[in-house]
C-alpha cells in the first residue's frame, strides 16, 4: 500500500482543523464588529463635532465684539478648539476621502445645514475644520482629529494578535486532551502486538465512550494473555507427548527391524518429525528477549559450523570481527540457522546440486544490514510477500519438502522481537536474498 508522504498525526490534524475553525471565527467576528461599529462611531463622532459647532455658534452669537475675542482665546486654550474667521481666499482640502469620512460629512451636514463645509486642512494647516455661519459672518472651527478617527490598525493588530495566540494555545490544549487517550491506546496496542499483555488503560475516564473502549481493550488483553499462556502449555504438552512415543519407535526400530534400509528410513522419518516439533516450539516461543551488544561475526561462524556437509551447502562470510549489533545471541543464531537451512533445501544450484550461500554486511547510519544470499532458482515475485506466512512454501510442487513451512516465519518473528526487520527479494543474478536489519550497538 502506498503511503502518503504528507500524512499528519491525529494530533496535528485535530490541531490544524481547530485552529482553522477558530481563525475563521475570529475573521468573521472582526468583520461583524467593524460592520456593527461603523455606523454608531460615525454618528457619535459627527454628534460631538456638531455639538461643538452649535455651542461655539451660540456663544459667539450672544457675545459682543469685545467678548468674542476673549471667548475664542479661552476655547482655544481649554478645549483645544480654534475659531477663526473664514475668508474667501482660504484654501482647503475636502475631508471626505473614504467611506468613514463621507459618513461623518453627511451626518454633519444633516445636523448643521447643507452649507456646512468640512475640510481636512485650511491654508495647509491640517486638522478637522468645519465651516459654519453666524448670521452673515463665516467662521472656521478646528477640532482635534482624534475625535473622529476610526479604530487604528495598531489597535486591531493587538486585539487580533491576542485572539490568534489564544486560538493557537486553545487548539493545542483541546487537541492534546482529545488525542491523549488515543495515543495511550495506540501505545498499548503496539505493546500487545509485541507480545506484552500487561498494558492496562484507565477505566475511570470521565468520557463514557473512551471509558468503554478502555474497558474493552483491557478485557481483550486479558483474554489474549490467557490464550497465549494456554498455547504455551498446550505446545509444551504436545512436544512431551509426541517425543515419548517417537523415542519408543526409534528404540523398537533399532531392536526389531532387520532390514538396514528400512531402519534408516524409519530413523529419518523420526528425525523429520522431531525437527518439525522443534519448529513449532520455536515459532510459539515467548516474545521476551534481552538485547545486548553481540559480535555478528561470532554468531555467523557458530551458525555456519552447523552446516558442514559441503556436498549440499557451502557458506562464505565476509564480516569484520568488530561489528556489533543490539540483539539476543540465541535468537540471532536461530535466525541465521533458519536462513541457511532454507537455502540448503530450496536454494541449490540446478547443475551442481549445491547451495552456495554468501553472507555480507553494510552499515547505514545507526543500523547494520546483514545480507544472506543463495544462488538457487529464486521465488516468483508475486509470492515473495507470502514467504513469511506460516506453513507457506514458495514452490507449490514441493509436496515432499521435509520442513514445516515455518522457517522464514520464525526468522521474521525473531527479528521483530529484537527490533529488527526482514526483507526478502530476488537477487539480480538469480537466487533469493534476505536482508536482516538490526540496530548497531554503541
Amino acid at each position: 500500500m502506498r503511503r502518503n508522504r504528507f500524512a499528519l498525526s491525529l494530533f496535528w490534524r485535530t490541531f490544524i482543523l481547530l485552529a482553522l475553525l477558530l481563525t475563521l471565527g475570529i475573521v468573521a467576528w472582526v468583520q461583524t464588529f467593524k460592520a456593527l461599529e461603523f455606523e454608531p462611531r460615525t454618528v457619535q463622532a459627527a454628534q460631538q463635532i456638531a455639538s461643538l459647532v452649535n455651542l461655539s455658534r451660540a456663544a459667539l452669537h450672544y457675545a459682543d465684539s469685545i467678548n468674542r475675542v476673549t471667548l475664542i482665546k479661552t476655547m482655544s486654550e481649554q478645549e483645544s478648539i480654534v475659531l477663526k474667521a473664514r475668508e474667501p481666499s482660504d484654501q482647503f482640502e475636502p475631508f471626505e476621502v473614504n467611506r468613514f469620512t463621507n459618513a461623518i460629512g453627511k451626518e454633519l451636514r444633516s445636523r448643521l445645514g447643507p452649507t456646512t463645509v468640512v475640510a481636512s486642512s485650511v491654508n495647509h494647516v491640517p486638522g478637522l475644520w468645519v465651516g459654519f455661519q453666524i448670521e452673515r459672518d463665516n467662521y472656521w472651527l478646528q477640532a482635534d482629529t482624534a475625535r473622529v478617527e476610526p479604530m487604528t490598525g495598531r489597535t486591531w493588530t493587538i486585539w487580533v494578535g491576542i485572539a490568534f495566540i489564544a486560538t493557537i494555545l486553545g487548539s493545542a490544549t483541546i487537541a492534546r486532551l482529545i488525542n491523549q487517550p488515543l495515543k495511550e491506546l495506540s501505545f498499548a496496542a503496539s505493546r500487545i502486538r509485541e507480545g506484552e499483555y500487561d498494558s492496562v488503560l484507565d477505566e475511570s475516564m470521565i468520557t463514557r465512550e473512551i471509558r468503554e473502549v478502555n474497558q474493552g481493550f483491557n478485557r481483550m488483553a486479558r483474554e489474549l494473555a490467557k490464550v497465549d499462556e494456554d498455547r504455551a502449555v498446550m505446545l509444551a504438552g504436545i512436544s512431551h507427548d509426541l517425543r515419548t512415543p517417537l523415542a519408543r519407535i526409534r528404540l523398537e526400530a533399532e531392536m526389531s527391524v532387520v532390514d538396514e534400509e528400512a531402519k534408516r528410513n524409519i530413523a529419518a522419518d523420526i528425525d523429520q518429525l522431531d525437527a518439525i516439533i522443534d519448529k513449532f516450539m520455536d515459532y510459539a516461543r515467548p516474545g521476551d528477549v534481552t538485547l545486548v551488544p553481540v559480535h555478528v561475526s561470532s554468531v555467523v561462524d557458530k551458525a555456519i559450523s552447523q552446516f558442514r556437509d559441503t556436498k549440499r551447502i557451502r557458506i562464505g562470510a565476509k564480516l569484520p570481527i568488530d561489528t556489533k549489533v543490539m540483539a539476543d545471541e540465541t535468537e540471532l543464531g536461530r535466525v541465521l540457522t533458519n536462513l541457511f537451512e532454507n537455502a540448503r533445501r530450496y536454494g541449490r544450484n540446478t547443475y551442481t546440486g549445491v547451495a552456495n550461500v554468501e553472507v555480507s554486511y553494510t552499515r547505514s547510519g545507526s543500523w547494520v544490514l546483514l545480507t544472506v544470499r543463495d544462488h538457487g532458482p529464486g521465488v516468483a515475485v508475486e509470492k515473495l510477500a507470502q514467504l513469511t506466512t506460516p506453513f507457506f512454501r514458495g514452490d507449490a510442487a514441493r509436496t515432499a519438502a521435509t520442513g514445516a513451512g515455518l522457517g522464514l516465519a520464525i526468522v521474521e518473528k525473531a527479528l521483530q522481537r529484537m527490533g529488527g526487520q526482514l526483507d526478502l527479494g530476488n537477487a539480480p543474478g538469480g537466487g533469493l536474498v534476505a536482508h536482516i536489519r538490526l540496530k548497531r550497538a554503541p
